[in-house]
């Protein structure tokens, strides 16, 4: 079993995560308990002391495929604003839980279309709403 890093959270994307967590029917998203694990660990912070390596909600960031060196960018984001565009991810994949609070230099087992997975790192957070100072997004 790998270590998870260390992760750090806004208060308020914590409180908008808990809010839409309290908000689902009960049971009707398998990852609820790996992102509610998430929050449980995160060290939360003003939102104004994130630091601009951080995967925060409404980030967009650059990955690499350790094996391959590809690189490819998603924002995560809040299933509402979900659309048919491959550039995002929700919060509610399970992907999308691993990602909040990650920070660039980070590496997490990406699961492949098909099965296995791919080492992927952090390259860089290309856009942080936080760093931007929009906090009401």
């Amino acid at each position: 079993m790998t270590t998870r890093p260390k992760i750090i959270m806004s208060s308020l994307d914590a409180e908008r995560l808990e809010a839409l967590l309290d908000s689902l029917p009960h049971g009707s998203f398998p990852g609820s308990e790996e992102l509610e694990t998430e929050l449980a660990r995160a060290d939360i912070v003003d939102p104004k002391d994130i630091p601009a390596t951080v995967i925060t909600m409404n980030s967009t960031v650059r990955f690499r495929v350790e094996s391959s060196s590809e690189d490819f960018t998603l924002t995560l984001v809040y299933p509402k604003d979900m659309d048919a565009t491959s550039d995002k991810i929700s919060i509610l994949a399970p992907v999308g839980s691993a990602l909040i609070g990650l920070s660039v230099g980070d590496s997490m087992e990406w699961p492949k279309p098909g099965g296995g997975v791919l080492r992927v790192r952090v390259e860089e957070v290309i856009y942080q709403p936080e760093r931007a100072g929009e906090y009401h997004r």
